[in-house]
């Protein structure tokens, strides 16, 4: 995708790899494309992540498909269900401070490339946490489930694959989250400013990013704890089946020997 809209491409400020931003003029118009920018006022922000989120800025809700084409077509393991939020930014020249936040919005005094993407950061992050959380929570269902059949008969079924599939998934997220998503790797850009290290920490804060990790590590932590108890139960299961088969042996083999023993006795008799 950086390759083919080269010309758009805002040229990076950090060392930051996981993310592109872009910048188009009036799209779908050709001039675009060729880095012609007429109008500050028509400009069009995206910002792209590694993890599958994508930021838009100044862009109205007919033309958002259109740029997310842009990123379809580059993109892989398509979510079935897309994942949405809107939140306000305003460019407020005459305010005194450098931000000032309210309920779903922030007004900014200049909004330039770098607050675009420390905003872009802390959007990403949060949908990205939202999909995350989803998926935690089918898995939390899941067990929540198991533990109500087991409450009522007082066994489950479930394959080892099945199990382990939910491990490796319990174990993906996680990882997802704190390697891909970096929701806790420090902004290159916050740290060497403090004006954007402020709208940083307010975003943060207003998107409770801190606590919806607590949330969703609270609920890995669940059903880690089911995995564990699940395999246990497995295992006994698969030592019991051990211990019938090493009866059932033992039991085969004394009544070959007591059956020698009766033919070895009849022999003599005989």
């Amino acid at each position: 995708m950086q390759a083919e809209y080269l010309s758009n491409v805002i040229p990076p400020s950090s060392r930051s790899t996981n993310y592109i931003a872009l910048r188009f003029c009036d799209f779908p118009s050709d001039n675009s494309r060729f880095g012609v920018w007429e109008n500050p006022s028509s400009w069009r922000y995206m910002v792209v992540f590694q993890y599958g989120s994508t930021v838009l800025f100044n862009v109205e809700e007919h033309e958002v498909q259109a740029y997310l084409n842009l990123v379809i077509r580059h993109a892989s393991g398509m979510l079935r269900e897309m994942v949405k939020d809107d939140y306000a930014v305003k460019e407020k020249p005459q305010l005194v401070d450098d931000m000032q936040g309210g309920p779903d919005y922030i007004v900014l005094r200049t909004l330039d490339t770098d607050s675009i993407r420390i905003i872009g950061s802390v959007l990403g992050q949060s949908i990205a946490l939202d999909y995350f959380v989803s998926q935690v929570d089918g898995m939390v269902e899941e067990f929540a489930d198991i533990n109500r059949g087991m409450e009522k008969t007082g066994t489950f079924t479930m394959h080892k694959k099945k199990l382990l599939q939910l491990v490796g998934k319990a174990n993906s997220t996680l990882a997802d989250v704190i390697v891909k998503v970096g929701l806790f790797e420090r902004s290159e850009i916050a740290w060497r400013d403090a004006k954007y290290a402020k709208i940083h920490e307010y975003l943060r804060e207003e998107y409770e990013v801190t606590q919806r990790f607590g949330n969703l590590d609270f609920k890995l932590k669940f059903v880690e704890h089911n995995i564990h108890f699940l395999q246990e139960v497995l295992q006994n299961r698969k030592s019991d089946l051990l211990e019938w088969c090493i009866i059932f042996l033992l039991t085969v083999e004394n009544i070959i020997s007591l059956y020698e023993i009766v033919r070895d006795s009849g022999a003599v008799s005989g």
